[in-house]
């Protein structure tokens, strides 16, 4: 398959979740689920939802993709032909649970590519590594940053940049900015809008997004220029009208305040602002009462790095619809800017203000 000119290999793949398939860890999982130009998902191990469909699993879509207990049970009831197998979760702390060892040696023993988004490189594991040189397997570790001579600094050239560029930035962690992104990539083109994205975590690389970098992988002093070189690259190269780009974690959240570098260093204007209304607190950081800040205050820090929030889009997690649907309305008629929910009713109210923001430039 090409992608804007760049040849990608479309390959069958699993994914493994073992257990996590309908938690916020698997985002990995549920972002391949819904689509991906680099690999075909022909299963899911994952023993405590086998025998469902993953996408049924997901979000109650049928995608015709089994969830099964083991590999052995896929390839032996399914017939699959699959050449890599994913590790579909991330986990706090980015290491693989000791109970997962077995199910990755079981990848490889099938002859395998292990592809691994964990912060953990499991090719510099002995046993990983030795497993797969003897079955004539591969582990490609995404998260590994590039040689020296790979990362650029920033140098300016993103002032040239000719295309709108919109971020989609989010409250907390693991809130679904990169699905929301990809809802509005899709519904831009669908309208008209030529649109592209730029993946700035692991998942946005295994869905085949052509421009992009891993950000948590990233030198700290290189990301500004990671950011640009992607944005300048999409410009030059296929001259869209709009370039999406993907957040990471939050402006304040403790673990990983991430943003600022997306408004500055990618000289972006505009922003849709991704919110949880039901969480609290930052995720993972209850005990330690950090509260997620309210969602005028944060509007008003985007504002302060010379960017406008054009629309607030809204994660249910944690609560129930007809709770949502009534934060929904409130919200809309305190900010008098659109409030949507992606995965309920789509993102397509947001194309008048999305055209608005382009013609502004």
């Amino acid at each position: 398959m090409h992608i804007n000119g760049k040849k990608i290999m479309t390959v069958d793949a699993i994914i493994i979740t073992n257990g996590y398939l309908a938690t916020s860890d698997a985002k990995t999982a549920h972002g391949l689920i819904r689509g991906s130009e680099r690999f075909n998902i022909v299963g899911v191990i994952d023993p405590v939802h086998a025998g469902q469909d993953a996408g049924e699993v997901l979000d109650g879509i049928f995608r015709g993709i089994p969830v099964v207990s083991s590999i052995k049970a896929l390839a032996d009831k399914i017939h699959a032909n699959a050449t890599h197998c994913i590790i579909g979760v991330a986990l706090h702390g980015g290491r693989l649970p000791e109970d997962w060892r077995s199910i990755v040696l079981e990848a490889l023993g099938y002859k395998m590519t292990i592809v691994n988004g964990l912060h953990q490189p499991l090719g510099d594991d002995p046993f990983f590594r030795e497993t797969a040189d003897r079955n004539g397997a591969a582990i490609i570790d995404i998260r590994k940053p590039g040689t020296f001579d790979q990362l650029p600094f920033w140098t300016g050239d993103i002032f040239n940049v000719k295309a709108a560029t919109l971020a989609v930035l989010g409250m907390d962690c693991a809130i679904g900015k990169r699905t929301t992104c990809r809802f509005i990539l899709d519904m831009c083109r669908a309208n008209g809008i030529r649109t592209e994205m730029i993946y700035t975590g692991q998942t946005g690389w295994m869905q085949g997004y052509p421009y992009g970098f891993i950000l948590d992988a990233t030198p700290n002093d290189f990301i500004p220029g990671e950011i640009e070189k992607a944005i300048v690259a999409c410009d030059r190269e296929v001259s869209p009208d709009l370039i999406l780009l993907e957040g990471q974690s939050s402006l304040r959240n403790p673990f990983g305040p991430c943003g600022s570098e997306f408004l500055i260093s990618g000289n972006v204007k505009g922003v849709i602002l991704q919110h949880v209304p039901f969480r609290t607190f930052f995720e993972d950081l209850e005990k330690m009462g950090c509260r997620l800040p309210e969602v005028e205050d944060e509007i008003k820090l985007v504002e302060m790095y010379g960017a406008k929030t054009l629309a607030v889009t809204l994660n249910g997690d944690g609560g129930d619809s007809e709770g949502l649907a009534t934060y929904q309305k409130e919200l809309s008629e305190k900010l008098q800017i659109p409030v949507i929910r992606p995965l309920e009713e789509g993102v397509e109210a947001l194309l008048a203000d999305i055209r608005q923001f382009m013609e502004k430039g």
